[in-house]
């Protein structure tokens, strides 16, 4: 069980290690890009605000300094700039990238998973640990209380201790 453990901690460790180096931290962010002025510039912020960076997942396209997020916010001022309204625009990204990513995917069967998903891995974590707990919580038996090495015997006197009390 613990070579189970050990390998489940490596590969946690390996996790947190590779997304720290994968996703490098860009200094590039909205105010890089150039706005034709403050109602076009607050009009993207909304937007991106809405929208999910693919590549953090919980961070909005609006926080994120990632490469690709970068890049869809280029892509989003591109659309806003060639007359697209912000319905459009999410259904472009939609359309390319699914429901997931906008930020709050709307409830509908091809969702679902995305909004249960969470608390059912909850309810497994759970279960799961309980499960755990459970079966290594329960005391081990003392080798005077077993009749020694013969199950048999421990049982027989858990039962005759049973009986007479």
């Amino acid at each position: 069980m613990m070579h189970i453990v050990d390998a489940v901690r490596i590969a946690c460790l390996a996790m947190v290690l590779a997304a720290c180096t994968w996703a490098p931290v860009q200094t590039a962010d909205a105010a890089e890009l150039q706005f034709n002025d403050r109602a076009e510039e607050q009009r993207f912020r909304r937007l991106a605000s809405e929208l999910r960076c693919l590549v953090c997942q919980n961070q909005s396209l609006e926080d994120s300094h990632a490469p690709l997020a970068m890049d869809l916010k280029k892509e989003v001022q591109a659309q806003m700039r060639i007359g697209k309204d912000d319905d459009q625009i999410v259904a472009y990204l939609v359309d390319r990238y699914g429901d997931f990513v906008r930020y709050r995917p709307p409830l509908r069967p091809g969702t679902w998973l995305l909004w249960a998903g969470p608390p059912l891995l909850l309810v497994v974590a759970g279960i799961a640990a309980w499960r755990v707990v459970r079966r290594h919580g329960a005391p081990v038996p003392e080798q005077a209380e077993s009749g020694g090495d013969d199950p048999a015997t421990g049982r027989r006197q858990r039962t005759q201790r049973r009986a007479t009390t």
